[in-house]
């Protein structure tokens, strides 16, 4: 009788547990569904405006140079490395594949000889550095919808420090958004800017007449691609985030309707089990009487 009242509570807990995950994977389908409209509306302009700097690139010429594009010339052997993680668990290995990831560019930097001066966003990234002692310098926090003012604003201070000398190098640490069923842990170098090639190839100047020049217009292109990449870098992690919640709380509600079906199976075996046994006391009774 104990067995079988534990079994009939164990049934209902999992069962409350099974709604609590759809309940999850519902609000993660939903979050995910705004997340990736967001990241789809951002991502045309960010590939034009890398595009749009390829091409006044080009007429720019060879000489063109800009401080966004080259490191200090005395090298402060410093280097910035901006960490990207969600604030909540319960999304599968989205944090553990990020962190792992910034975890192996530390390393790598500080093998290097290089000094790491570590930024993070999100509280997961915070905790595990804490535990792995490592000093996080600045902490940002931008939720499940990063606004382009909180991004841009970030992005100029980033550029501001790296036009005054103050690190050689600035790294995004982030899960690239591929497809639904892909995401990818990457390491991004957004500063210094690799020197833009042009993408119409050698006439791609003869197409164009640039008032003012396109070493003026490059110059105003350049930090608005930084800005554009940094807020697609936050878009795409705010997909991934969403999209590998929603399968781990669809898993967690598959398994969870899996071991009800087990439960239920035990259930009715232990209650036939005590019917027989019942039955069984019944008959010899009933025989012991006559």
């Amino acid at each position: 009788m104990a067995q079988i009242r534990e079994l009939k509570k164990r049934m209902v807990a999992v069962r409350t547990i099974q709604r609590i995950t759809k309940t999850m994977q519902m609000i993660a389908t939903a979050k995910f569904t705004a997340a990736l409209s967001r990241a789809k509306a951002t991502r045309p302009y960010t590939d034009r405006i890398r595009g749009l700097v390829g091409e006044v690139a080009t007429a720019a010429g060879d000489d063109f140079s800009h401080p966004l594009m080259s490191a200090p010339v005395i090298p402060a052997k410093r280097e910035l490395v901006l960490v990207i993680t969600s604030d909540r668990g319960l999304c599968g290995a989205y944090n553990g594949n990020v962190l792992r990831k910034g975890n192996q560019v530390v390393k790598a930097l500080k093998a290097a000889g290089k000094e790491v001066h570590l930024e993070t966003a999100g509280k997961k990234a915070v905790a595990f550095f804490r535990f792995a002692k490592v000093d996080i310098a600045e902490r940002h926090t931008f939720g499940d919808k990063p606004q382009f003012a909180q991004v841009e604003a970030l992005a100029k201070r980033l550029m501001a420090d790296f036009s005054a000398g103050k690190f050689d190098a600035v790294h995004i640490v982030y899960m690239r958004f591929v497809s639904n069923a892909r995401q990818v842990p990457e390491a991004m170098q957004l500063l210094p800017l690799a020197a833009p090639a042009a993408s119409g190839g050698a006439g791609a100047s003869s197409n164009y007449e640039f008032s003012p020049s396109g070493a003026a217009i490059l110059s105003d292109l350049l930090p608005k691609s930084v800005v554009v990449s940094l807020f697609q870098a936050f878009n795409d992690a705010a997909v991934s985030e969403h999209v590998m919640r929603m399968v781990s709380m669809k898993a967690a509600t598959d398994n969870a309707a899996g071991l009800v079906r087990t439960i239920r199976r035990n259930y009715n075996r232990a209650r036939q089990a005590r019917i027989t046994t019942e039955l069984t006391e019944i008959v010899a009774g009933a025989a012991a009487l006559e």
